[in-house]
């Protein structure tokens, strides 16, 4: 019989089986867990080791090396002469290398005890930061100047990690000359970027901080800029350099050469004074462009680091517009300008073949009205042909003239003098103009086209707008006897290594066949212009060479029909702009050029002074006095100018 001992000593020696088992179970599942892990480290070992292993060994490399990028130098911009408008120099910089400084904070507050550091700095500084290596060094301060460059390196051993180095920076030394044509760099901002990648050029910025912004600058940013080149450098565990393991070096941009003349820029700029406006003077033959002005400028210089804030206000809220491009996008009704090219029209198309004349009663009444358009002069001109037509700017010839055309034959026919149309000039932004159309003017206004509104398109008025470039273009084809080149700035291109100059190759965009009699006509008319009795008899005086011109008044505001137009008891910007095209010598033009002033007056006597200054120099070699106010009565105000010469 079993005891109570005997049974608890069998259920021990029971339960003592049952968990061994159970223990000798885990353990399996534990081993066999244990192997399934190592051979799945042992699978992904082999793969990394075998089939990765090309891919982790890049990876790796490239946390051993860094690219670090060398930028090129930027292309010179020269004039035709070789004085150089656009250059490089190095100013002294104060870089920080983030990698070597425990507290950039306090680095930078301590730096600017002894040396300025404003708050457009430090937010460059952040900048700039951002978009670098940690390794590579920003600078917090640029242009430093000899006083503090010493001031901090007698203080350098204080600052591990800052460092004073040279850097290129770009200058223009002629200031205010030509800004508007040479154009600025700038900082590099997301657009940038953004058009960078899209045109597949993003690599070539690296370590580049600016672009070209406007200008020429911005139109041949990739002959200026070069290729960057690159530095291969060791770095450690902490991001420092080790060592420099091979280097490709960058090729610098290339140089442009221009056509225009910085003296004849100067000149032109100077006869212009404190008034708002612009030229184009371009050769006919080969469409290169001699100057361009738009005026009031600008410093370039402001722009090329940053421009401080009060300087922005000053030119972006300034009445007087100087940052806008005026010959590219100033447009302008054309005035009295337009009417040598409205004579061709009617010339080739049959309409006033010679001898044929108008008795002009000083108005134009449209057919089937009583309305009546009135001429410059009161009672009219009398007997009047094409070719004094031109000479005496008789505004009834040409209301007429325009009718028996129709607007859409002449629209279609002086658009081949590149009106209402994009020139493709090698400065970026310019705007087409108008030449209206009915088909135009339905889809803008919903209306239909009123006979009358082509009257005063033919004495360049109405809806009709052109710009001082299409103006100055549309003279220089008239010049070359209807064929239009394409204008242009640049005359070459020229390797920085070799010094190897490339020619830009003249481009023909338009040949119009004309009759060389119906030429000759309008060009006669227009030297009558500056001879006596013509509205330009002024400009013309003693010139030494013979000028074919028209004077040309844009109002800026509408009269009544029957008020007579008093510039003096008008605001100042409220006045009629002055224009006036000109190319010389009539018989073999040289130069073809439109000037524009703002609020001038009469093309005569405000814009005709400032083309005689400029064909002077250009033709002749011959310089302004030093005050042309005294030396010239037709830039004194206070000298009475000849009855034909107040209307255009």
């Amino acid at each position: 019989m079993l005891t109570a001992t005997d049974h608890n000593m069998g259920a021990e020696l029971k339960n003592h089986l049952h968990e061994q088992h159970y223990f000798r179970l885990r353990l399996g599942v534990a081993a066999f867990v244990v192997l399934s892990l190592f051979a799945v480290l042992a699978f992904r070992f082999s793969y990394l080791q075998l089939k990765q292993y090309n891919h982790y060994q890049t990876l790796a490399e490239n946390n051993r090396i860094s690219l670090v990028p060398i930028v090129p130098n930027r292309g010179l911009i020269l004039d035709k002469n070789g004085t150089v408008l656009a250059h490089n120099f190095f100013a002294y910089t104060l870089e920080i290398t983030p990698s070597k400084i425990n507290d950039v904070e306090a680095t930078i507050a301590e730096i600017s005890k002894l040396v300025e550091v404003s708050s457009l700095d430090r937010k460059r500084f952040k900048k700039l930061r951002d978009q670098s290596h940690n390794f590579e060094s920003v600078p917090i301060r640029t242009h430093l100047n000899e006083i503090e460059a010493a001031r901090f390196a007698v203080n350098h051993y204080r600052f591990p990690g800052v460092e004073i180095k040279s850097r290129l920076f770009r200058h223009y030394p002629l200031g205010k000359l030509g800004s508007h044509m040479v154009g600025y760099i700038g900082r590099i901002n997301d657009k940038d970027i953004k058009n960078l990648e899209e045109s597949g050029d993003l690599s070539n910025y690296k370590g580049s901080d600016h672009i070209g912004k406007s200008g020429l600058e911005q139109f041949y940013e990739k002959y200026l800029h070069g290729t960057t080149g690159f530095q291969q450098v060791e770095i450690d565990a902490d991001g420092h350099a080790v060592r420099v393991l091979s280097s490709n070096a960058p090729i610098p941009g290339n140089n442009i050469i221009l056509s225009a003349d910085s003296k004849l820029q100067e000149i032109a700029e100077t006869a212009f004074g404190d008034r708002r406006g612009a030229m184009v003077a371009i050769n006919p033959k080969t469409g290169e462009v001699l100057s361009y002005v738009s005026q009031p400028t600008f410093d370039p210089n402001l722009f090329v680091d940053g421009i401080d804030s009060e300087s922005w206000k000053a030119l972006n809220e300034s009445l007087d517009k100087p940052l806008i491009n005026r010959p590219l996008r100033g447009i302008y009704p054309p005035g009295s300008t337009f009417k040598p090219f409205v004579a061709l029209a009617g010339l080739e198309a049959g309409k006033r073949e010679p001898p044929y004349s108008i008795n002009d009663p000083g108005f134009y009444t449209l057919p089937g009205s009583s309305h009546r358009y009135r001429d410059w002069k009161p009672g009219g001109h009398g007997t009047v042909d094409i070719q004094k037509a031109i000479t005496i700017s008789c505004d009834t010839f040409f209301y007429g003239l325009a009718m028996e055309l129709g607007i859409d034959n002449l629209t279609s026919f002086v658009r081949h003098f590149g009106f209402g149309r994009k020139s493709d000039f090698d400065i970026k932004g310019e705007i087409e103009g108008l030449l209206p159309t009915p088909e135009w003017k339905n889809r803008r206004f919903k209306q239909p086209w009123y006979p009358g509104e082509t009257v005063i398109v033919g004495i360049g008025q109405g809806y009709t707008l052109v710009t001082p470039l299409q103006l100055a273009q549309a003279t220089a084809i008239l010049a070359n006897n209807g064929v239009a080149m394409r204008p242009h700035l640049v005359s070459h291109i020229q390797n920085a290594q070799s010094g190897k100059n490339t020619a830009i190759t003249p481009i023909i965009q338009d040949k119009l066949t004309l009759n060389p009699n119906h030429i000759e006509i309008v060009k006669r008319g227009m030297v009558d212009v500056t001879m006596p009795g013509g509205t330009a008899a002024s400009v013309g005086a003693n010139a030494g060479y013979t000028i074919a011109a028209k004077t040309g008044t844009a109002q800026v505001i509408g009269i009544k029909q029957n008020e007579k137009y008093n510039e003096h008891a008008i605001d100042e910007r409220h006045r009629d702009h002055a224009l006036f095209i000109a190319f010389a010598p009539a018989e073999d033009p040289k130069i073809a050029l439109a000037v524009i002033v703002e609020n001038g007056g009469h093309g005569g006597s405000a814009a005709g002074p400032i083309a005689r200054k400029v064909m002077d120099y250009y033709l002749l070699g011959k310089q302004p006095a030093p005050d042309a106010a005294k030396e010239n009565k037709i830039l004194n105000p206070a000298t009475p100018i000849p009855e034909e010469e107040l209307h255009d």
